[in-house]
């Protein structure tokens, strides 16, 4: 009886000590823990500065971090930041290879790295990829994706300094552009103090695009005859000090040097403006129309 439950104690141990040795798990020479659910070896493998496309979930031990669902970009076989980072497990993966990597959490705090709350430092917490890898960009196709996407914008840029000329023109504005595009025409001259960095400017405006459709206003009364009014908001000029107010580039440079007083109108270039962001009212690529009046500098 005594050999029998000898045996079956060893057996338990072996059996505890098989579990946790045979997860699946292997680990690489610089310590990052990895176990591949599918592989597909003979597929295009990652190579460094590949972009990965496919699905993706991160986890802090358990508690899921974030998640792509749907084939995306979602991570770069950048270079490892130290030994056992992600990047070395991407670069063992190819097309349509499913797998888990493990890092520990502790080794990204030295890097700036931020964990939620719950995080705690020196318990051996694990920051977990799994990733489901559908397709990879190359360093050639990113380039070439820069390229065209460089191409175009100048191309758009090109057309759009002769839509903002016409505008001009038809407008019967008195105004060149800078060499970035942007007219700013005076329409009456101020004789107060300049706006200058780190002065406090309060300032009249009323933003419209090319076709003349208000998107915003400091007057309650544009606002009303725009449709645009709000009632949770209060209609006054907006004060700032300069350079201490994240504006839109063409608003900043037109009303730089400009004396209280004046009345301006901005026409900006979208590259000025929001660029490719769509703000829903604003669509991406908008050149951009500001009537300005700098109420007072001080």
């Amino acid at each position: 009886m005594k050999k029998f439950l000898k045996l079956f104690a060893a057996l338990a141990v072996c059996t505890s000590v098989m579990t946790s040795c045979g997860d699946g798990f292997k680990t690489t020479k610089n310590g990052l823990r990895y176990k591949f659910l599918e592989t597909n070896k003979g597929a295009q493998k990652v190579e460094q500065n590949d972009v990965l496309v496919g699905t993706c979930v991160v986890r802090l031990n358990d508690s899921i971090l974030g998640r792509v669902d749907t084939p995306d970009r979602i991570l770069m076989a950048s270079d490892p930041l130290f030994p056992g980072d992600l990047p070395e497990g991407l670069m063992m993966m190819h097309i349509g290879d499913k797998a888990i990597f493990e890092i520990e959490a502790d080794s990204l705090t030295k890097y700036g790295f931020q964990f939620p709350d719950f995080y705690q430092s020196g318990q051996g917490m694990k920051l977990v990829y799994e990733i489901n890898l559908t397709d990879i960009i190359s360093q050639e196709e990113i380039a070439q994706e820069r390229k065209n996407y460089m191409d175009n914008m100048e191309q758009m840029r090109e057309a759009e300094k002769e839509i903002l000329a016409k505008y001009v023109a038809d407008k019967g504005y008195k105004a060149t552009a800078d060499d970035e595009g942007l007219y700013v025409v005076v329409n009456k001259k101020g004789n107060g103090p300049k706006v200058e960095i780190g002065r406090n400017v309060a300032i009249n405006y009323t933003g419209r695009l090319l076709d003349g459709k208000v998107f915003d206003t400091s007057l309650e009364s544009v606002a009303k005859e725009n449709n645009i009014y709000d009632s949770n908001r209060p209609y006054e000029p907006l004060s700032y000090r300069v350079g201490e107010m994240s504006l839109i580039r063409g608003w900043e440079k037109g009303v730089i040097n400009q004396p209280a007083g004046s009345k301006l109108t901005l026409v900006i270039p979208s590259a000025l403006a929001y660029g490719p962001k769509d703000l829903g009212i604003i669509p991406a690529n908008s050149p951009l129309v500001f009537d300005i009046e700098i109420v007072s500098v001080k």
